[in-house]
């Protein structure tokens, strides 16, 4: 069988022209060498060199020569590439959030983290919670921040969780709009959903009342996306049932509207995947996202 170390040995032989130079390349002697060649060309069956001297390649010599480049620059590729991803694996972060989240819990978590440990690489994506749960169930990424969600409820069962955040759920909208105006001057109500088109998200879901039901019923627009969802409450499109922490940011054209007929939660989890350990520095960051308070 022919060896690795035999193709080396003879590509440094005849990219050096003589066997004390290569011997001096790799660090051996040439005896060591003379025998790794002999046992190459038995195993090919045919002399790879004109002459004892190993300046020139028979016909063969100069196709194993070939295939002899080929296979260490191959193996030398894929050497560095594992090394790279072990390099890369201890050394960053794999973190995954729905967008509410990305805007509010974990700006200060990567700032502390940075700060802490600016030699880690942190990567950053954000996604509705179904994916979330299934790329860290699946080990892409190392931790997830999902809103529970009676969606998501099968899924968990592979990843373990951990509450971080508690905060209202209330209706967005313009501040101009139809629904605005009806509980301007007075408290707001589920029921009032009837009153403008609804833009569906899976945190709707959340709220147990027959007038959000009916409304997600007859809805025909569905988003996932926080920023998107705002854009289109923005634009008069509709109204929308999001957190309270996704209105962090003032916004003269929208109104946060938390009725509490029943007053509706929702619960933002840190998870992991169940069968895998987190590395030190996943660990760091983990330990980072601790509960929050209570929003009001």
């Amino acid at each position: 069988m022919i060896k690795l170390e035999m193709l080396r040995v003879f590509l440094a032989v005849a990219e050096e022209g003589a066997l004390a130079l290569a011997a001096q390349k790799l660090g051996r002697t040439p005896s060591a060498l003379s025998m790794a060649l002999s046992q190459l060309e038995a195993q090919v069956g045919a002399p790879l060199f004109e002459t004892d001297r190993k300046n020139r390649l028979t016909p063969l010599g100069r196709l194993v020569l070939e295939e002899a480049r080929r296979a260490t620059n191959s193996y030398t590729r894929s050497v560095d590439a594992i090394a790279r991803h072990a390099r890369s694996l201890a050394g960053t972060v794999r973190v995954m959030a729905v967008p509410s989240a990305t805007i509010t819990l974990l700006p200060p978590a990567i700032l502390a983290f940075s700060q802490a440990r600016p030699e880690v690489r942190l990567e950053i994506r954000d996604s509705d919670t179904a994916s979330v749960v299934s790329q860290v169930a699946l080990g892409e990424s190392d931790i997830g921040i999902i809103s529970q969600s009676p969606r998501a409820q099968a899924a968990l069962a592979s990843v373990s969780t951990e509450v971080i955040l508690r905060d209202p759920l209330g209706v967005v909208a313009r501040h101009d709009g139809p629904f605005a105006r009806r509980v301007m001057a007075r408290a707001p109500s589920w029921r009032d959903v009837a009153y403008e088109p609804l833009i569906a998200n899976p945190l709707c879901d959340l709220v147990d009342h027959p007038s959000v039901a009916a409304a997600l019923q007859d809805c025909r627009i569905e988003a996932r996306n926080t920023t998107a969802l705002l854009a289109f409450v923005r634009a008069g499109i509709g109204i929308t049932i999001l957190p309270q922490t996704a209105m962090a940011e003032a916004d003269p054209a929208l109104r946060f509207f938390a009725p509490n007929d029943p007053q509706s939660r929702r619960e933002l989890c840190k998870i992991r995947n169940r069968a895998a350990h987190l590395s030190p520095v996943a660990l760091s960051f983990w330990d980072l996202l601790a509960p929050q308070a209570p929003s009001p």
